[in-house]
C-alpha cells in the first residue's frame, strides 16, 4: 500500500510542476527544492487563493504580501510580492504606500509591546475611538462628502 501513495504522489508532483511551468514558464529551483510531501499544499493555496480571484483583488493580496515580506524581512518574498503587485496593477506610489504601512504598524506594534500597554485598556479606547469614528462618518453622510484635499505643493 505505501508503494501506491509513493506513486500517486510523483505523479501529483510531477502534474503540480507542469502546472507550475504553465503559469510561470518555467519550474523555479526553489519548487524542485521542495519535499514532495509539501508541495501539493503549498501549490494548491498559492494557485487556488494567493493567485486567484477571491474577494480580495489580488493587487491588494499582493500589496498585503509585500507589507508582511518587508516586516519579516523577506527579500525573496518581497521580490516576488513586489513584482506580483506590478503585474496585478500596483503602481510604485502604491508599492511604497504599502511599505509604508507596513513600517508604520511595526513601528507602533514595536512601541506598544515594548511599553507593555494594557491590552484590555488598548482594546477599550479602540473600540470607542472607532466607534465614535464611526458615528461621526454617519453624521455626515446627510452632508455634501468633503473632497479629497491635495496636501502637496503646487508648482
Amino acid at each position: 500500500m505505501a508503494t501506491d501513495v509513493k506513486a500517486t504522489q510523483k505523479t501529483d508532483v510531477k502534474a503540480i510542476k507542469q502546472e507550475v511551468k504553465e503559469l510561470f514558464g518555467l519550474v523555479p529551483t526553489w519548487v524542485n527544492e521542495m519535499p514532495d510531501s509539501a508541495l501539493g499544499g503549498f501549490w494548491s493555496l498559492m494557485r487556488d487563493f494567493q493567485l486567484a480571484e477571491t474577494r480580495i483583488p489580488n493587487k491588494y493580496k499582493e500589496l498585503i504580501g509585500l507589507a508582511v515580506s518587508g516586516a519579516t524581512r523577506c527579500r525573496y518574498c518581497t521580490l516576488f510580492h513586489t513584482e506580483a503587485a506590478r503585474l496585478f496593477g500596483a503602481t510604485d506610489d502604491e508599492i511604497a504606500e504599502a511599505s509604508m504601512m507596513a513600517a508604520h504598524t511595526m513601528g507602533a506594534s514595536t512601541f506598544l509591546n515594548a511599553q507593555q500597554v494594557d491590552y484590555e485598556q488598548f482594546r477599550n479606547e479602540t473600540l470607542q475611538a472607532i466607534a465614535y469614528a464611526r458615528q461621526q462618518q454617519q453624521g455626515q453622510a446627510g452632508t455634501t462628502p468633503r473632497p479629497n484635499v491635495d496636501t502637496t505643493a503646487h508648482a
